[in-house]
């Protein structure tokens, strides 16, 4: 057996097209979307991701502002162009890139974001709202997972769903998305002991560790859907997900690669909140 490629790179443009539909829908009568999107300090991984996010702002007709700031930006500096962004009509979503230099505390960072504007999803608000099952914001990566199963039309209730990963960012969000959903739902973390068992008990698996190859094709019940979060580097510096892909696609019966998985769905769901933003107000 070899596993069905999820595109999500084919999807991501399709989510886009009809971002776009909608923002021309807004500005033409008089309500162009709006982002903001800062950047404090010179991270490499974190510029490109801001250059991709701007890049799919204008490709999408939504109006984007970039501001960068040097990485001895204060906290309270930091939190002031917050306030003033939270203030301002034109704003319908702010995102501030993590990681944050370690003088600024993210968390309260992430709070003085205005909820309504809280594209990303990571506020305590927003959390909170995905905990009882009425979300204002999805945030982007669970979002995007979601819309792949939807993609294939996975029968979701009643599966067997494991995140193997425990973060507020994928791991927590991912898992009430797939409970909300109707699956029975296993989160496994850095300390669960046997990983392998429970992923082998997986209808869905959804690996989201950071850690290149951390579940390998024996670890895969076949005929399963596999979508990997991860995204690291090989020994050949070529970008990797966290599941080892080339033998995991001969057991599981669907598969995201990486790259060209999740990360393309990521700034397609970006996009999907800063519309449902604009279209709220």
């Amino acid at each position: 057996m070899t596993a069905q490629i999820i595109n999500g790179t084919e999807l991501a443009q399709q989510l886009l097209a009809d971002v776009a539909r909608r923002a021309a829908a807004l500005t033409a009568r008089g309500r162009q979307p709006g982002l903001a999107v800062i950047l404090v300090g010179e991270d490499p991984a974190s510029a490109v991701y801001v250059r991709n996010k701007i890049k799919a702002c204008e490709d999408s007709g939504i109006h984007s502002v970039l501001e960068r700031y040097a990485a001895d930006l204060s906290e309270a500096q930091l939190l002031e162009r917050i306030a003033a962004l939270n203030a301002d009509p034109k704003i319908h979503g702010i995102l501030v890139q993590l990681p944050l230099p370690k003088h600024i505390d993210a968390h309260k960072v992430i709070e003085a974001i205005a909820p309504e504007k809280d594209v990303d999803g990571f506020h305590i608000s927003n959390a909170g709202l995905l905990m009882t099952g009425q979300p204002l914001f999805r945030p982007c990566t669970p979002y995007g997972v979601m819309k792949m199963l939807e993609s294939i039309a996975y029968p979701i209730r009643g599966a067997h769903a494991v995140v193997v990963g425990a973060s507020n960012i994928v791991g927590k969000p991912q898992a009430m998305l797939l409970l909300q959903a109707g699956a029975t739902v296993t989160i496994c973390n850095s300390k669960t002991r046997d990983l392998g068992h429970h992923t082998r008990d997986a209808d869905i698996l959804v690996v989201a560790t950071g850690k290149r190859n951390i579940v390998t094709a024996d670890m895969i019940k076949p005929g399963a859907v596999v979508i990997d979060v991860g995204m690291n580097r090989d020994d050949a510096g070529k970008l990797c997900g966290d599941v080892d892909f080339a033998n995991a696609k001969e057991v599981a019966g669907w598969i995201t690669p990486v790259p060209g998985g999740v990360g393309r769905m990521t700034i397609a769901m970006l996009m999907t909140n800063t519309i449902e933003a604009a279209e709220r107000t």
